[in-house]
């Protein structure tokens, strides 16, 4: 029996189309929009397009979103000075700093520098902290959309035995903190874990976000497990021409898996959507409103 198709795309939509609705309350009982703030340092590359969607879809929402696109030479000093200033902005309730930054800038410096009830990337240590000890805290867009799939595919996750193969700081660990808030008994698997195809097979979620192409195999998977693809990788489809995959062997996942998310159209579309969660929530707490929701 294959898989149920997780279709992201529609459940992002519907999530964007609940935060304008939020905005337009917030408007209502605050008097302003929320302000989404967006540092893009060069203007080049795959951040560039991942900007120029965040401008679009904040625009959508209805909030008040602004692009600072510095220099790819900026000095760390201005850039630190920048965020300062949008740190004491009180139209601003949301600073994201896309990344990567350039070499001779120190990211965790920039991060650490953003004030963390503005931070809706959920990168600062003072949230990755609140979220580790389970308290309520902005957190990383993406996994928190990953939760969201799931909870809307399986209901309760109580009990559940889950794996994440990865174990980044703006995945893996996150993605870990939200599964155990949940109830879920975790292991967090990655390049050393050894026979990571028999850990994968006690799972009944799978969250893969390792960065590599299509490394979890169909006989790694327990039959009926519900399976969620991070990853993004482009792989030669022959004749000059590339294609996107995920962690995940699709086809071959699809023929045992429960459900599955697809690559692209499964997790991608969240992480705006939760960015713009993310930066309404903020915005209520900032305002003194009650804790978001949705």
């Amino acid at each position: 029996m294959k898989a149920e198709r997780i279709d992201g795309k529609a459940f992002a939509l519907a999530l964007r189309t609940r935060v304008a609705a939020g905005v337009s309350s917030f408007r209502a009982a605050v008097g302003r929009a929320p302000g989404l703030s967006v540092v893009l340092v060069g203007d080049e590359g795959p951040s560039a397009v991942y900007v120029r969607a965040k401008e679009k879809a904040s625009a959508e929402a209805g909030m008040r979103g602004a692009v600072h696109r510095m220099p790819a030479e900026i000095s760390q000093d201005a850039l630190l000075a920048l965020v300062a200033d949008l740190n004491a902005d009180d139209r601003v309730d949301g600073i994201l700093v896309q990344l990567p930054l350039p070499s001779h800038i120190d990211a965790t410096a920039v991060l650490t520098a953003i004030d963390p009830d503005k931070d809706v990337d959920g990168f600062h240590p003072l949230n990755a902290g609140r979220l580790a000890l389970g308290e309520r805290a902005l957190t990383p867009c993406t996994p928190l959309g990953c939760l969201m799939l799931l909870k809307a595919q399986l209901g309760d996750l109580a009990g559940m035995e889950a794996v994440v193969i990865g174990r980044s700081n703006i995945v893996g660990k996150p993605m870990a903190a939200l599964l155990l808030a949940e109830s879920c008994t975790v292991t967090i698997a990655h390049s050393r874990t050894r026979d990571l195809a028999q850990v994968v097979r006690r799972a009944d979620i799978v969250v893969a976000a390792v960065g590599r192409a299509e490394m979890v195999r169909g006989d790694w998977v327990k039959p009926g497990a519900c399976v969620i693809d991070v990853g993004i990788n482009r792989v030669d489809a022959g004749g000059g021409k590339t294609r996107l995959v995920g962690d995940v062997a699709y086809d071959e996942v699809a023929q045992v898996a429960g459900a599955i998310t697809p690559v692209p159209g499964g997790v991608g579309p969240m992480t705006i959507a939760v960015l713009l969660r993310n930066t309404l929530a903020a915005a209520h707490a900032r305002a003194g409103l009650a804790a978001l929701e949705i």
